[in-house]
């Protein structure tokens, strides 16, 4: 894998049903490394951090390659990187062969897999089309979210040296499948809950779901 484009948004100020709402979903790249911190990356806007960066989300990643099957979907957008609102856009990231803790070094950081992305209203509205809430979680292309173990500046052509996995910890794509499973399995459910560095609010969803199942 490798960073292919670093990407800051700014606060800004948005219409939504009416009403104003301020949003950071609007990166771009930028020609500059950027610093990725302990909570969030320096100088990108957080708005809400009961949903977006803190300790288990501090930098959101997104495949490169993935964007070949958006642009079809949505020909008439201008896409340039962070248009999903990643911080890092990577070549080479695959959902499918990632699993929770794995733990990577990126240019001067070292970083840890924590979940994958649940999109929200604000990627609806960075699209134009709130249509793509149900598309994208359909899609097998969730992203990543990492927790930042040891902070330090990244830039574009860093190589992501993979430095801990394991295929006994849950898999990035089987966890975000699971989510919204409309027929979850409870050993599965039982399984990721398990996993001792399973971010709170994802172990509060899968008890939920857990719970429902009894």
């Amino acid at each position: 894998m490798r960073i292919t484009s670093t990407n800051i948004g700014e606060r800004k100020k948005v219409m939504y049903r009416g009403k104003p709402v301020f949003t950071g979903i609007f990166k771009s790249p930028q020609k500059q490394p950027i610093f990725l911190g302990k909570e969030d990356v320096e100088k990108d806007a957080v708005i809400d951090r009961k949903y977006h960066g803190g300790i288990d989300k501090a930098c959101y990643c997104y495949s490169k390659e993935a964007y070949a099957f958006w642009q079809p979907l949505f020909p008439e957008l201008h896409f340039e990187y962070g248009m999903f609102g990643e911080n890092l856009t990577m070549e080479g990231l695959k959902e499918e062969a990632i699993h929770l803790g794995d733990v990577w070094t990126i240019g001067e950081a070292k970083v840890q897999v924590t979940q994958p992305r649940q999109p929200c209203f604000k990627l609806g509205i960075r699209f134009n089309n709130q249509g793509v809430l149900n598309q994208f979680i359909k899609a097998p292309y969730p992203g990543v979210y990492l927790k930042v173990l040891k902070e330090g500046l990244v830039k574009v052509g860093d190589k992501v040296s993979i430095e801990e996995t394991s295929e006994k910890n849950p898999g990035l794509l089987d966890v975000y499948q699971l989510l919204y499973s409309l027929e979850p399995k409870r050993e599965l459910i039982r399984d990721i809950l398990s996993y001792g560095d399973l971010p709170e609010s994802l172990r509060e969803t899968f008890a939920q779901k857990l719970k429902k199942l009894v």
